[in-house]
C-alpha cells in the first residue's frame, strides 16, 4: 500500500487532532489525576482545565483550514507550557491511574514532547503554500 506524502500528512493531522480532543476531554473527566502532576508553583485545577480546553481547541483548529496554522502554533505553545508537568511527573515518580507506573516510561515521555512539537510544527505553514496539504477544504 503506497500512501502519497501529502495524504499521509493529512492522515497524521487527523490522528493528532482527534488524539488532542480526546486527551483534552479527559482533562475534564479526570482532572484530579492531571492535577497531581502540576508543579506546586502553578494552580493545579485551573492549569488542568485551561490545558484541556486548549488541547480541544487546538485539535479542532487543526482540522479547519483557515485556522490550522494558528492552531499549530498554539499547540506548540501548549506543549511547551505543559512540559514542566511532565518533568514533575518523572522527577517525583507520581502514580497516575490509567498510565503504567514506570520510571522508565515517565522519563521516556520527556523526549516524546519533542516529537509532539515537531508534529505540530509540521502544520505551521499556510495550507495554500502546501499543494494538496488540506484535503479537508475540498
Amino acid at each position: 500500500m503506497n500512501i502519497k506524502p501529502i495524504r499521509r500528512k493529512e492522515i497524521l493531522r487527523g490522528i493528532l487532532a482527534v488524539s488532542l480532543v480526546i486527551i483534552g476531554i479527559t482533562h475534564f473527566l479526570s482532572a484530579e489525576q492531571y492535577a497531581r502532576i502540576v508543579p506546586p508553583v502553578f494552580p493545579a485545577f485551573p492549569s488542568v482545565y485551561v490545558s484541556g480546553f486548549f488541547e480541544i481547541l487546538g485539535g479542532i483548529g487543526l482540522l479547519i483550514p483557515w485556522l490550522s496554522v494558528a492552531a499549530a502554533w498554539g499547540l506548540i505553545s501548549l506543549f511547551i507550557a505543559v512540559f514542566p508537568a511532565n518533568i514533575y511527573l518523572a522527577v517525583h515518580d507520581i502514580q497516575i491511574d490509567g498510565i503504567p507506573h514506570s520510571q522508565v516510561l515517565y522519563w521516556a515521555r520527556l523526549p516524546l514532547q519533542a516529537v509532539l512539537l515537531a508534529w505540530a510544527y509540521w502544520y505551521t505553514r499556510d495550507p495554500e503554500e502546501q499543494p494538496g496539504a488540506s484535503l479537508l477544504k475540498q
